[in-house]
């Protein structure tokens, strides 16, 4: 291998030797000054975008998938969470035992819809502590069962994989102390 002094002190290269070969624009092969190919790279990255972008894709798809999951999850429980809060302060507040069911029931709608699920995608389960409900320092209970559907899952594939998943969430509030028994 030979080398010749260019001006300036540069290194260049004699034809056929590997000296002063640099990295092309972003191909990735080796040329030397003259801008020809010394062949010491040629062809070995070739198709490597293609797998790159494969395996970029087939690593975030699952993440993006398992992101879009967990969020809707997550939207279940603060549907649970605020129906069951929401629904015991209904009926501790209200003038009757039908109006507080009522009211309850209309606050789980609300509650879900606020986290875009659908009506029929929860059930409510109200109780009340030794006796009727609405008497001065009575309890009374909340539970809510939140069928959460999971993102892109048909529920045809239910039998072999779960399309849905399921939270709870309870509540348990007091009548005030001093007002009226209602009925």
């Amino acid at each position: 291998m030979t080398r010749a002094r260019g001006p300036a002190g540069t290194v260049r290269a004699e034809p056929g030797s590997h000296a002063g070969c640099r990295a092309g624009s972003g191909s990735g092969n080796l040329r030397n000054e003259g801008g020809s190919c010394t062949g010491h790279l040629a062809g070995s990255e070739a198709g490597s975008a293609v797998v790159e972008a494969l395996l970029a894709v087939m690593l975030l798809l699952p993440l993006v998938y398992l992101v879009a999951v967990m969020s809707r999850v997550q939207a279940g429980t603060f549907a649970a969470e605020t129906a069951a809060r929401e629904a015991v302060r209904a009926v501790v507040t209200a003038t009757s035992a039908d109006q507080g069911a009522a009211r309850a029931d209309a606050a789980v709608r609300i509650a879900l819809r606020d986290q875009d699920l659908p009506d029929d995608a929860a059930t409510l389960d109200i109780e009340c502590g030794g006796g009727p409900c609405l008497v001065p320092g009575a309890e009374v209970a909340a539970t809510v069962h939140v069928t959460v559907p999971l993102p892109l899952v048909p529920g045809v594939f239910g039998a072999h994989v779960p399309a849905a998943v399921h939270v709870d969430a309870a509540h348990v509030g007091s009548v005030d102390r001093y007002v009226a028994v209602r009925p």
